[in-house]
């Protein structure tokens, strides 16, 4: 039961790509990746719960090897993600689930959550945000580009989409890089220079402005609802700074706060320490 399978499923006529492992029986727990990674940034974490928990973990729709659908005929916002990732649950049949997020993963599954707190038994944010003081000045092109969406700003990001540049989100704020695979960012560097890719990754920069909007919303869900909560957080993520991360205990005050010495992508360096910490979580 602890292998992986790899699956696709339709969504309401979108090809949804999805990693899976252990025992449907078990307790799920859904992985909701970030930008401008996919399932496979959970390659290392599946194995190491798969024996106590049942994971997916599918790739957002333009993301991964979930279908890339024509901009004309799917609107790239994360509402929509969220859509698809709401109705891929029901798809699969999940009936309660925890909650993984990280980074792009935060805003799609609060969004899910809010539209079905009564499925979700917990949720770990590992840097994943949801208060503005969250933000680092590392936002500031792109909410330029929120404030302005003129062709001049929105070409200015595209430095944010080449190798080298998603290389250093996987590098800042380690310690010791040698322990970063290349694989990862290697591989979401060819995802992002497939066709038409770059163009909906700029929606989605232009339409992040929408999750800042939530955040009031997020907030008052988590003190409506009260979801058990786990902020594991990279404390050297150069764009959600760890003061998001503690902003958690302000509307789930018995929320668990833990930080670790590395950056944006903290699996790529402590995954041992985030799955024991995971199960610690959802098993206490």
């Amino acid at each position: 039961m602890t292998q992986t399978t790899y699956r696709t499923v339709d969504v309401d006529g979108l090809k949804v790509f999805y990693r899976e492992a252990g025992d449907s029986a078990k307790p799920t727990l859904l992985l909701l990746h970030g930008f401008p990674s996919s399932g496979h940034m959970f390659r290392n974490l599946i194995p190491l719960l798969a024996d106590r928990f049942h994971l997916v973990a599918p790739d957002l729709p333009g993301f991964g090897l979930s279908e890339i659908k024509p901009r004309a005929a799917f609107t790239y916002t994360f509402d929509a993600l969220a859509k698809v990732i709401g109705r891929f649950t029901e798809v699969i049949e999940l009936k309660t689930y925890a909650l993984y997020v990280f980074d792009y993963g935060a805003p799609t599954g609060f969004r899910v959550a809010m539209a079905h707190p009564e499925r979700v038994t917990a949720i770990v944010s590992q840097n994943g945000n949801a208060y503005e003081e969250g933000l680092s000045e590392g936002w500031n092109p792109i909410q330029r580009y929120w404030r302005d969406q003129c062709d001049a700003n929105r070409q200015a990001l595209r430095e944010l989409l080449t190798p080298a540049s998603i290389r250093w989100q996987y590098e800042h704020g380690v310690p010791d890089t040698s322990l970063v695979s290349p694989d990862g960012s290697a591989l979401d560097a060819w995802y992002i220079q497939r066709p038409e890719v770059d163009e909906i990754q700029l929606d989605l920069f232009g339409n992040y402005a929408s999750n800042v909007a939530l955040y009031p919303a997020f907030q008052a869900y988590f003190r409506t609802h009260r979801p058990r909560l786990l902020a594991i957080w990279g404390r050297n993520d150069p764009f959600f700074l760890p003061a998001g991360a503690e902003a958690y205990r302000r509307d789930i005050p018995d929320a668990q706060i833990r930080f670790l010495d590395t950056g944006h992508f903290a699996l790529e360096t402590h995954t041992n320490e985030i799955a024991e910490a995971v199960t610690e979580f959802l098993k206490a």
